[in-house]
């Protein structure tokens, strides 16, 4: 895999483009995400792409998948994850709740690369809840 990140020849805005095609924009002042944003976020896309996965070939009639990340940074630079922890808001019908912990735990244990990678360098946790919504 290759990417290409570009400055865009003012203040701290870069884009990065990657192999499909599509580009992401980045920002040291706040004008678009972060660096260590995008990681967060890729580890809840990631995760939770697998979870829903998982449901759908389960036969899990869900309506919808939320994850909540909530990171800590060390104090001093260089400020990096010391700990992060993915919650998963797992929405539908007749959701079967040992079907969604076997899918949070195979994504966290199992299949989500960008956890896993991570998870080598400071502890990554899980938890869910399963919301059921009358049929």
């Amino acid at each position: 895999m290759k990417a290409t990140v570009e400055w865009k020849g003012e203040g701290l805005e870069f884009v990065g483009h990657v192999p499909s095609g599509h580009d992401i924009d980045f920002s040291g002042d706040d004008n678009a995400i972060s660096p260590m944003e995008s990681v967060l976020a890729a580890v809840g896309a990631c995760s939770a792409i697998d979870v829903v996965m998982i449901l759908k070939k389960g036969r899990q009639d869900i309506t919808d998948c939320r994850c909540e990340l909530k990171a800590e940074r060390a104090e001093d630079a260089p400020r990096v994850f010391t700990a992060i922890h993915a919650h998963y808001v797992v929405t539908g019908r007749d959701l079967n709740d040992k079907q969604v912990a076997r899918a949070v735990s195979l994504s966290a244990e199992k299949y989500c690369s960008v956890s896993l990678m991570l998870g080598k360098a400071l502890p990554v946790t899980h938890s869910y809840e399963t919301q059921i919504i009358d049929s």
